[in-house]
């Protein structure tokens, strides 16, 4: 049997990005799969509007990330928050993907986390996709946020003792769902 294909972002265009971080370390707990970790800095994409997509059209990598959520079994997407939001890198890509299908995430198993430095930890822009990635074709299988990530997180995993176990069970129940 075929190993799964798994889309794994951050909603960052942080080069340091703690979302990236976070979502390569739950990328690296799951077993008997490939995992294509995305940079959303390697989709170049004028910001979208309706007057650039009549003048030109869908970008090509607009088209390219399309394709590779068609082209998965699964999305592991870590969101950065941005003033209580997605970051502008993030609602840039979705929108575009969005004009070429309206169901995104096209019923794909997906896993949803977040992190901040904060005690919230991205809890506002995870409310915003729970409440929006359904109507955008999400299959929301489980999501997971990390406060205090400077405190929270190391290379190794989630030190502290609850959240980490919480954090392995989001991570098992999307790998159960593949």
């Amino acid at each position: 049997m075929p190993k799964k294909k798994i889309i794994a972002f951050a909603g960052s265009n942080s080069k340091q990005s703690i979302n990236k971080k976070l979502v390569v370390l739950a990328s690296e707990q799951l077993k008997n799969v490939d995992v294509t970790i995305l940079d959303l800095n390697d989709f170049d994409l004028p910001l979208y509007g309706i007057d650039e997509e009549i003048e030109n059209g869908y970008p090509e990598d607009a088209k390219r990330f399309n394709e590779l959520l068609k082209d998965s079994d699964g999305i592991l997407i870590s969101l950065a928050e941005h003033n209580g939001a997605y970051t502008v890198a993030f609602k840039n890509i979705m929108d575009w993907a969005s004009r070429i299908d309206g169901m995104v995430w096209k019923n794909k198993p997906m896993l949803l986390l977040s992190t901040s430095p904060g005690g919230r930890g991205g809890a506002s822009v995870m409310e915003l996709a729970l409440g929006k990635f359904p109507f955008m074709g999400s299959d929301i299988i489980a999501n997971f946020s990390l406060p205090f990530f400077n405190v929270n997180y190391s290379e190794q995993g989630i030190t502290d003792k609850q959240m980490n176990i919480e954090f392995i069970k989001a991570i098992n129940d999307f790998e159960k769902s593949l």
